[in-house]
């Protein structure tokens, strides 16, 4: 794994980790699990996870990229890397997903090793073969992953909480002064139908039900490409019983915000969308709307001080394509 080449702006990351940083004791157990000393090492650039993440080249020859986290980078990130290696096992096999080659977990550091592959991160502003193809895998990811597999959280329970922004904006005065200045040309749409997004949201868990496999996190952070395949990386957040068109809606506003076009029409056009009810549509979109705008007036997180400003840049172009409905 590579990592991000692009020095265009509307790219966040969070703070990585270096090698020296990892303690000795976590340092000599991933050369323990591979199996060889560690002789180079190429970071990661890309992503929001605080820990530590990079492709690593060993004494044998071989390359793996290894993620390792601690709950002193960040208290929630070890939970996720724990989903992310029982998510590894259940991906299809007709999805291009870097397989795991092994894992551990001492109770403080988790550490994954995953196969290294070729490619690289599509580029700002999206250039339309490479957004051509990566809405493509995600027909080929749908179709391979319904049925979904048993194993994982249902897609309604993990975004339950996410569709509770508005309510909670709605509930705190301040927090809704923020937003509304946080959403600029957006302010007063918002206020003037903030009990409707409370509404809307408030279906979005249902709304998103379906009987696929869901990504949960697709972004172009997320996504590698090389001249055969679109590999999509970060699995914590897969979920079950999703909606097939559930990653196509969620990725497209982080698209839009990164040049990609039009996310209506993107949508609408898309073979995973075929059929969708727009009124489930609108609901899941409204919540997603409602945590990337809710999220982004809360402190930054441990370890991620770059988060907000994706979320708040993700919420205007959601809102966007939300007011159109």
């Amino acid at each position: 794994m590579t990592s991000h080449r692009s020095t265009a702006p509307l790219a966040f990351s969070g703070s990585r980790l270096s090698w020296a940083d990892l303690p000795r004791s976590v340092r000599a157990r991933i050369a323990e699990l591979h199996g060889a000393e560690v002789v180079t090492e190429s970071a990661a650039t890309s992503g929001f996870s605080p820990g530590y993440a990079a492709l690593l080249g060993m004494g044998d020859g071989t390359e793996v990229f290894v993620k390792a986290v601690s709950p002193e980078q960040n208290p929630d990130s070890p939970d996720l890397a724990r989903a992310e290696i029982r998510a590894a096992s259940l991906v299809p096999a007709g999805v291009d997903a870097p397989p795991l080659l092994w894992s551990h977990d001492d109770g403080a550091w988790v550490m994954l090793g995953f196969a290294a592959v070729e490619g690289s991160a599509p580029e700002y502003p999206w250039r339309p073969e490479e957004l051509t193809r990566v809405l493509g895998a995600l027909t080929t990811l749908a179709e391979a992953g319904t049925p979904g597999p048993t194993g994982l959280q249902r897609l309604a329970d993990a975004v339950a909480p996410m569709m509770t922004g508005w309510a909670r904006l709605a509930a705190d005065g301040p927090a809704l002064d923020r937003a509304a200045d946080a959403v600029g040309p957006h302010r007063e749409w918002m206020v003037a139908h903030l009990d409707d997004l409370v509404a809307w949201a408030g279906d979005g868990p249902a709304a998103a039900t379906g009987d696929s496999l869901v990504h949960g996190d697709l972004r172009a952070d997320n996504v590698m490409l090389s001249p055969e395949h679109v590999w999509l990386i970060d699995w914590p957040h897969a979920a079950t019983a999703g909606a097939r068109w559930y990653d196509l809606l969620a990725m497209l506003p982080s698209v839009a915000m990164q040049g990609g076009g039009d996310s209506a029409d993107h949508f609408w056009s898309h073979p995973n969308a075929q059929g969708a009810d727009p009124d489930a549509v609108r609901a899941v979109l409204a919540g997603l709307a409602g945590f990337f705008v809710h999220g982004s007036v809360q402190p930054a997180p441990p370890g991620i001080a770059n988060l907000r400003a994706f979320q708040i840049a993700q919420g205007h172009t959601a809102l966007e394509w939300l007011r159109r409905f």
